[in-house]
């Protein structure tokens, strides 16, 4: 049985993702609030989609409110490791930074305090996005990449719409039709669903 509740924080309204493994709590992402929302609980494990300001607003707060570790792919430390990474990019935010414990990349089978899932990398909305799959539930967790009749924007730095789209194409649509995804905005969809009638998906 996957365990899971939600949390919607932020001036963008980014979901974030609190499940229960085998071995303890992980969150996943922290936009703003979701420090104080997940106050009671316990959280052993901090795991970052990507580094846009709005899914780690609160990455330092959760770190220091419970000791947990956090991880993220190579292309996310200097956005929540620089405090000033978001201004030197032209935006007036500013985050406390927070140094990652650990580093992740693409892979089948990893384990997240023994709760394994498939990393998938899809850049092109961030650099180092990424996707977690877990397969016998069929969910996927899937920060910005693939919404609910939408895509991950692409005219942020880093982006790139044609790498975006081939990357939900080769390695998010050929998942289970019936794999549920929790996308980083909005409400839940399924892969199925999006392959039919999402526009981005059916227009290039």
């Amino acid at each position: 049985m996957f365990k899971f509740k939600n949390f919607t924080g932020g001036a963008y309204a980014t979901n974030c993702f609190f499940v229960e493994a085998p071995e303890g709590n992980i969150l996943f992402d922290a936009p703003d609030g979701a420090d104080e929302h997940f106050a009671g609980d316990r959280v052993d494990l901090l795991v970052l989609t990507h580094g846009h300001w709005d899914h780690v607003a609160d990455a330092a707060a959760v770190k220091r409110r419970h000791g947990c570790p956090v991880v993220c792919h190579p292309d996310t430390k200097p956005m929540i490791a620089e405090e000033d990474f978001f201004e030197r990019h032209g935006f007036p935010l500013r985050i406390v930074p927070v140094e990652p414990d650990g580093l992740v990349t693409e892979g089948a089978a990893q384990d997240f305090l023994g709760l394994k899932l498939d990393v998938l990398e899809v850049p092109g909305h961030c650099p180092g996005s990424l996707c977690f799959f877990e397969p016998e539930a069929r969910i996927l967790i899937g920060g910005d990449v693939l919404f609910c009749g939408g895509v991950g924007r692409w005219d942020l730095p880093g982006g790139d719409g044609g790498l975006l789209l081939r990357g939900i194409r080769e390695k998010i649509l050929v998942l289970p039709e019936d794999t549920e995804v929790w996308p980083g905005h909005g409400p839940p969809t399924t892969v199925g669903a999006e392959a039919i009638s999402n526009s981005f998906l059916n227009s290039n």
